[in-house]
């Protein structure tokens, strides 16, 4: 498969745009467009204090996106920092001694094509640094070979397995056929299990994630029907809580945060499928991830 951007087919949109001259169905034009690069605390554990570079525009544009300020059609200006290969390795070179030497490419579906360069520009700068993948799972398996041997840790999420839920709120019907294929080759790339040093910090593999949504329980139980009949039991599996509405204006039962009931059904779910590895969150994780991306330093620390 062909990575140029002449005709565009990174992603499963396959919108055939040639991005040298317009902007593909992501928003995305050839020019990279990153909003922000810093040290973060992370949902998991292992994966907590690493540098991540959140790259403008998406491919999915989901109704209820935390990041939507930086993932839609038409970003402002403003929240774009880095859009050279140099100054976005300058920032990463600048921040990975501080860090625990994880890189997190967020959202980078539509820059896949850059990730080899990006490492080669980190290399001449002396660094190597374990690169997680964090993807929507919305990702073509072609893309995803030709990062073979440069993802170290693939981070995606496992949104739907509601193809109307998946229509609704992310313009996909075929997400929950196109997540099961990335998953699947994901896992045969890095195994399905996360491994971690002497500190504690992953340096191989694969968590899932799954963001539970208000109202739509049955969509989670689906989810974790799938993974327990396609992934081994010991898989990592973070089971999100921390959905709250980004915007106003959000169709009900999305315009609200979610309850402790619905979380309990889909956390007794997630025990008695015999999931033996992962993490679940408090339900007040919902104020705890509420990005700015006015704040160039970071993004998602609260302002002192």
């Amino acid at each position: 498969m062909q990575l140029g951007l002449e005709t565009c087919q990174l992603c499963p949109r396959r919108c055939g745009t040639d991005r040298r001259a317009a902007a593909g169905y992501c928003g995305a034009p050839e020019r990279l467009a990153v909003a922000a690069v810093c040290i973060h605390r992370g949902e998991e554990p292992p994966l907590a204090g690493l540098v991540n570079v959140f790259f403008a525009h998406c491919n999915l544009h989901c109704i209820y996106c935390q990041n939507h300020a930086i993932s839609g059609r038409m970003v402002n200006r403003s929240y774009i920092h880095y859009n050279t290969l140099d100054t976005l390795a300058d920032r990463i070179a600048a921040l990975l001694p501080q860090s625990n030497g994880l890189l997190g490419l967020v959202s980078a579906s539509h820059y896949a094509h850059l990730v080899d360069p990006l490492l080669q520009a980190l290399h001449l700068r002396g660094m190597q640094p374990t690169v997680v993948y964090n993807s929507s799972g919305y990702e073509r398996v072609e893309t995803l070979q030709r990062l073979e041997g440069l993802v170290d840790i693939y981070l995606p999420d496992l949104k739907y397995m509601d193809p109307t839920l998946a229509e609704a709120c992310s313009h996909a019907p075929d997400y929950p056929a196109v997540a099961a294929a990335a998953l699947k080759e994901m896992q045969r790339q890095v195994g399905a299990s996360l491994k971690t040093d002497e500190r504690g910090v992953a340096f191989r593999g694969m968590v899932v994630r799954h963001l539970v949504l208000p109202g739509h329980v049955e969509n989670s139980l689906q989810c974790l029907e799938w993974l327990a009949d396609n992934f081994p039991l010991s898989t990592h599996l973070s089971l999100m809580a921390q959905y709250f509405p980004p915007k106003a204006g959000l169709p009900a039962p999305l315009d609200r945060t979610l309850t402790a009931g619905e979380y309990a059904l889909v956390t007794d779910r997630y025990t008695a499928l015999g999931f033996t590895r992962g993490w679940l969150q408090s339900l007040d994780a919902e104020s705890h991830y509420r990005p700015d991306f006015n704040r160039t330093d970071n993004p998602f620390e609260p302002i002192p």
